[in-house]
Order: C-alpha cells, then structure tokens, then sequence
C-alpha cells in the first residue's frame, strides 16, 4: 500500500511540474531599453503573440527611451510588484547588473533577452551569437574589398553588449589587415543618429570603400545620408545586421552587399519563459543561430520584420 502511494504521489508531482496551474495567474515583464527602435518595438510584440496563447499569463513592459537610470527604475518596480518573471534586454550591461542581481537574488527568475549584463546572476540568456556576427561581417567585407582600402564602422548603443561584442568580433578579423583602415561612428542602432553622422562625415570630405553596420536601420541612414551627397550607395561594400524588409529590399536591388539575420528571440525567449515557470531547468545559454544574406538567397530567406 505504501508503495501504491509513493508512486501516486510520485506521478502527481512530476505532472505538476511540467503544467503551469490553470488556477494561478502568472505575471511576465520586460523591462525594454527603448521603443523608439523598430528592431526593439518589433521585439515587444512578438513577445506579446508568443505569450497570447497562454490565459493566465499577463505580459506588461516598460519602456526606458535609451536612459539606463530609467530601466533600472523600471526594474526595480517590477521586483516590488513581485513578478513570477522577469525579462530584460539592457540598454547598459554595466548599469543594469545590480539590480537584475537584485532581482535574481530575490527569487523572481531573470531571463536576458538578447543582451546580456556583465556578471552571471540571472536564470538563462536567449540570443545570438554576437561576436561570431561581428567576425563573419568583417571576414566577408574585408575579401570584398579586396583586403585595402577605409571602412566606415558605425556603432550601436555605447553601452550594450552587443555593440561590444560585434565590435570586438569585428576588429580580431580587421587587425589581420594593415591595408585596411577604420574610422568609427556611433549611431545608437538608430536611423536618425546614422544619417546625421554619416552626412556629417561626408561633409568634412571623408570617404570610404565600405561601411560595418551594427543594425540595418543604421544602414539605411547611412544610404539616405550617402544618396544626399551624390554617392550611389551601390558603389561601395554595404553590410548590416538584423535582416529587416528594407535590407531585403536593398540587397535585392544592388543597394545593399550584404545582411546578417539576427532573430528578435521572442519564440525561443517564451519557450525558456514558460519552462521555467514549470519550475524545469533551463539552459544558463541558449544561442540562436544566424544566416548571412547576399543576392544569392535573399529570395529565399524571410526578414525578421
């Protein structure tokens, strides 16, 4: 008889752990760097249809318009109403690492979506790999060019680790060749900030052979502010990253040489998510695969947005 129970108790257990409760409510936040970004709004929403399906799941989220004090805030918020879950794409990785310290420590599972913070107090982190998309960029643009000439290198948000790393990535290919020489521009993954550096640097009477960006959106104000001065953006080597429709567009049409797929990670972000509110273990990193695109696929390859 006992054994009977063992079992029964057994199964009971191991049901309850792989089920989320349909009696309780569940609450999910993402603390969002900003959503003046089409990449991070898109990534909002597609976290939001993810999440959808699930009745008992609320999803809410904050936006921190590129100001770290405000993320941090924000978070601290979501850990005082005691959240079942919280996610964080930080803006700052240094800025943002005590308080989703903070929140680890507390109890409230952490899940970093596609952006990391320096340290390793949170539950997992879903994303690509950023580094390798920095080394593959540079390795593919440099034999484009011939392995010479002067690369425009422009750089996402200061702080985050994906501008780091992309960077990072980029120049260990870079500093093989002496022939090629780099100059460098911020534009915070933003259209707006691109062509107003870009515009300015070709005024000052700078010029280039190629252009690294560390987003498509900066891409394509690096095009306007290029077309602006008369240049045919077709005229020099063009690489971006992310892989949204106006990069499929200007591949297709000679504009573009070249884009990285860089995956918003909401699907695999929600899989983690729900995973670990079945109290099941979960990987500390789950890397998402990327693909180049060129003329040759593009047909063949849908863009993230």
């Amino acid at each position: 008889m006992k054994l009977v129970v063992i079992v029964f108790f057994s199964f009971v257990f191991s049901f309850a752990s792989d089920t989320l409760d349909p009696n309780k409510k569940y609450t999910i936040a993402f603390a969002q760097d900003t959503l003046d970004n089409d990449f991070r709004l898109n990534q909002v929403q597609a976290l939001e249809q993810s999440l959808s399906k699930y009745p008992n799941i609320r999803f809410i989220y904050s936006d921190a318009k590129g100001n770290s004090a405000l993320q941090v805030k924000q978070i601290e918020d979501f850990i005082y109403q005691k959240v079942d879950l919280l996610m964080v794409s930080p803006y700052n990785e240094k800025a943002a690492r005590e308080v989703v310290a903070s929140a680890y420590r507390s109890g409230i599972p952490v899940l970093l979506v596609e952006r990391a913070v320096l340290g390793d107090e949170y539950t997992s982190f879903v994303g690509p790999d950023n580094k390798m998309i920095g080394r593959k960029a540079a390795q593919y643009l440099s034999k484009k060019m011939g392995y010479r000439g002067k690369v425009l290198l422009l750089k996402g948000v200061p702080f985050a680790d994906s501008t780091r790393k992309r960077t990072e990535g980029f120049y260990k290919v870079i500093k093989k060749y002496p022939h090629i020489k780099v100059v460098e521009r911020t534009g915070n993954f933003l259209r707006r900030d691109a062509i107003i550096e870009v515009d300015k640097l070709l005024k000052s009477g700078e010029r280039f052979n190629a252009i690294m960006s560390q987003s498509d959106s900066m891409l394509v104000g690096a095009r306007m502010a290029l077309n602006a001065n008369a240049i045919d953006p077709a005229s020099i080597v063009t690489v971006g990253i992310d892989y949204i429709k106006p990069a499929q567009e200007a591949i297709r049409s000679g504009q573009q040489t070249s884009s990285f797929v860089y995956s918003l990670s909401a699907k695999k972000s929600v899989d983690i998510a729900i995973k670990i509110l079945k109290g099941q273990k979960v990987p500390k990193k789950v890397m998402i695969s990327t693909l180049q695109v060129t003329k040759e696929n593009v047909d063949a390859v849908n863009p993230v947005f």
